[in-house]
């Protein structure tokens, strides 16, 4: 669309132009606290998956037992379900994050005595690994949903940054430039009717 060169347009752009300025120190702002958040975010995926890491580790000790044992035959993974995941919502920077309340098991009854003692640890140790592993599919949520909102604040800064305001400006220059010219020209029209008025008489 082509811009009009008047007065009205000029007051325009210059009111564009000052609500750009006004609202990009906001827009920065908020990109930096996503930033910060999504940083922060980060770290505790990473601590995380390390503490589950540790964790598979340590129930892996425990796997050589399962080949040996008499209680081979029933399905030792069976033994536990997870019955309830209890998600909440957290609003960080009026972003919606997965936040994980509690996870409910259900243990399958089995006879401690026919059993090999290291079942009970088993069982703990599933538990945990079932409850790390949601909790890791949280931070995973958080950590994505939050790069989302970065990446939108950043190219909503870029766009007033690098397109808007600059737009703006160029739009000032060129109609105030065109606006004194039209100035110039009817003082220089002005006075030429002046002289051709003077030498008339």
């Amino acid at each position: 669309m082509a811009l009009a060169l008047n007065k009205t347009t000029l007051k325009q752009q210059r009111d564009q132009l000052k609500t750009f300025k006004r609202f990009l120190p906001s827009l920065d702002l908020k990109r930096q606290q996503l930033l910060a958040a999504l940083k922060k975010a980060r770290g505790e995926l990473s601590e995380a998956e390390q503490r589950f890491t540790e964790l598979q580790q340590r129930v892996e000790q425990v796997f050589p037992l399962l080949g040996s044992s008499t209680a081979a035959t029933r399905n030792l993974a069976s033994l536990v379900r997870v019955r309830e995941v209890r998600l909440g919502e957290e609003n960080v920077l009026g972003t919606s994050l997965p936040t994980a309340q509690a996870v409910d098991f259900d243990v399958t009854e089995y006879s401690r005595l026919a059993m090999p003692f290291w079942v009970d640890l088993l069982v703990a140790s599933l538990e945990q690994m079932a409850e790390w592993s949601i909790w890791l599919q949280v931070r995973r949520e958080r950590v994505q949903r939050l790069d989302y909102a970065a990446r939108r604040i950043t190219q909503r800064v870029n766009l007033f940054e690098k397109v808007l305001i600059p737009r703006a400006e160029q739009n000032i220059r060129k109609i105030v430039i065109f606006l004194s010219d039209q100035e110039r020209a009817a003082v220089v029209r002005s006075k030429i009717a002046k002289g051709k008025g003077a030498a008339a008489r």
